[in-house]
C-alpha cells in the first residue's frame, strides 16, 4: 500500500463528502475519523477536525473531534499498557529511543506532555505508545490528553471555522492563548495534588 497516495486522498473536500454521505449515522463519522487517526497516524487529523467544524458547526464539530481523538489516544495507551510486556511487543522496550522517551515521560509527567499535545503536528501516536509503556499513571496521562487535545482541536476548529474573523478580531486570538495558559495551570495543580496523594499512600 502506498501511504503517500492514500494520504493525498484525504483532502478536506473528500472528507466532507464522506461525512455528508453518512450523515444518517449522526455524529458517528465525526467521532470515528479522529479515533482512527490514533491507530493510523498517517491520517490527517487536522483535515478531520476542519471537516467536522464545517459539517457540524464550530461547537459540535469540536466536540466530536475532541471525543474521538481522546478516545483513540486512551485506547492506544491502554492497549500498550496491558500488552506492552508481551512477547509480541517486547521488542519496543529494548529500543534505545523508546527507552529514552519512556524515561523522559516518567521524569516530566503532565506539563510537557500537555504542551506537546497542544500542537497539531506533534506525533501523538508515538506519545500514546510511549506513555502506555512508561510508568505514568493513567489519570495523569488522561488529564494531559483531555486538556492538550482540547486546546489543539478547539484552536484548529476555531481557526478553520472562521479564519477571517480571527484575523480581523485579534481579541479572539488572545482568548485562545488564555485558554492554553489556564488549562496548563489547572493541570499542573492537579498533578501536584496527585503526586502528594501518591506519596501519602506510599508512606512518603
Amino acid at each position: 500500500m502506498d501511504f503517500d497516495v492514500l494520504r493525498e486522498w484525504f483532502t478536506l473536500e473528500n472528507i466532507l463528502d464522506i461525512i455528508q454521505k453518512y450523515r444518517s449515522f449522526g455524529p458517528i463519522p465525526g467521532l470515528l475519523l479522529p479515533l482512527l487517526e490514533a491507530f493510523l497516524p498517517f491520517l490527517p487529523l487536522v483535515v478531520f477536525v476542519l471537516a467536522n467544524a464545517s459539517a457540524f458547526g464550530l461547537w459540535l464539530g469540536f466536540l466530536f473531534s475532541w471525543l474521538g481523538s481522546v478516545t483513540g489516544a486512551m485506547l492506544v495507551f491502554f492497549i500498550f499498557r496491558k500488552y506492552g510486556q508481551k512477547r509480541l511487543l517486547r521488542f519496543l522496550l529494548k529500543n534505545r529511543q523508546v527507552q529514552r522517551l519512556m524515561n523522559w515521560v516518567d521524569r516530566h509527567g503532565f506539563g510537557p506532555l500537555f504542551l506537546l499535545l497542544c500542537f497539531p503536528f506533534t506525533p501523538s501516536a508515538v506519545i500514546n505508545v510511549v506513555a502506555g509503556l512508561s510508568k505514568i499513571s493513567p489519570f495523569q496521562y488522561a488529564l494531559a490528553v483531555l486538556a492538550g487535545k482540547m486546546v489543539m482541536i478547539f484552536t484548529i476548529s476555531f481557526v478553520g471555522y472562521d479564519i477571517v474573523s480571527l484575523i480581523h478580531k485579534p481579541a479572539r486570538t488572545v482568548i485562545v492563548l488564555l485558554i492554553i495558559v489556564i488549562l496548563w495551570y489547572a493541570g499542573k495543580r492537579m498533578e501536584i495534588r496527585l503526586n502528594k496523594g501518591i506519596k501519602s499512600e506510599n508512606g512518603g
